[in-house]
């Protein structure tokens, strides 16, 4: 029984707002209570309070769009938060299982209960993320959610997946896509920044071009790490 709650925080990469998942009731749990905007925490303690009161708090990542309610919907329902600064890979908090997917975030945290993952940033209901490091053991992190038999992927941004092995697939294949066109641009000879993003990340609007960079100094340290990157 999995309930969103969508923030009215639209924009370029929050997409159409965050989304606050209320899973199950007697207790429900809440993953990412989202922006602090008084009418969206008002939504999600009235989701809550339907489904007779909360368990506590999930948080998938520490960005704003995410995590800003924190605060106050922890004094608001009086239950603990499950983060990375209290859980690690393979705990368990309340119905979810924790796997560690670093790379939109280090503090990137997924979550799992039966058939349901929760992805916050790491997999998104439409288009690709953003990696600010940490590349190899993100890539990992989606290969160990695509071994797992889920039905549904229920991400921070976007619509549900209801087909999460063809879009594990998708996103697996996107960076190896991105890394194939690093590699080409650097074999032709290219170096600066903008002359690899432009080749690599031509599709990226001027808006999220910054971001875009962080992806690909990401690809760039794994190249490094493997000893692959060009002199």
């Amino acid at each position: 029984m999995i309930e969103r709650v969508r923030a009215p925080n639209p924009g370029p990469l929050t997409l159409t707002g965050t989304n606050t998942w209320v899973v199950g009731r007697d207790p429900a749990w809440v993953v990412d209570p989202g922006p602090a905007i008084e009418s969206h925490i008002e939504a999600v303690a009235a989701v809550v309070a339907a489904r007779g009161g909360a368990g506590g708090i999930a948080l998938t990542h520490g960005h704003g769009d995410h995590s800003e309610a924190v605060p106050a919907l922890r004094e608001r329902l009086g239950v603990p938060v499950g983060d990375a600064a209290t859980l690690a890979d393979g705990d368990t908090f309340g119905p979810f299982r924790v796997l560690a997917v670093p790379g939109h975030a280090d503090d990137h945290l997924v979550f799992v209960a039966g058939a349901a993952a929760f992805t916050g940033d790491a997999v998104l209901g439409q288009g690709s993320v953003f990696v600010s490091g940490r590349l190899r053991e993100y890539l990992d992190g989606l290969r160990r959610l695509r071994a797992l038999e889920l039905s549904v992927l229920c991400p921070g941004h976007g619509d549900e997946v209801t087909d999460p092995a063809a879009k594990l697939d998708e996103y697996l294949a996107h960076r190896a896509e991105r890394e194939r066109k690093l590699l080409d641009a650097l074999a032709a000879g290219a170096r600066g920044e903008d002359e690899l993003l432009d080749a690599a990340w031509a599709d990226a609007p001027a808006a999220v071009r910054p971001f875009a960079a962080q992806s690909l100094r990401a690809h760039l340290e794994k190249l490094r790490e493997e000893g692959r990157l060009p002199v």
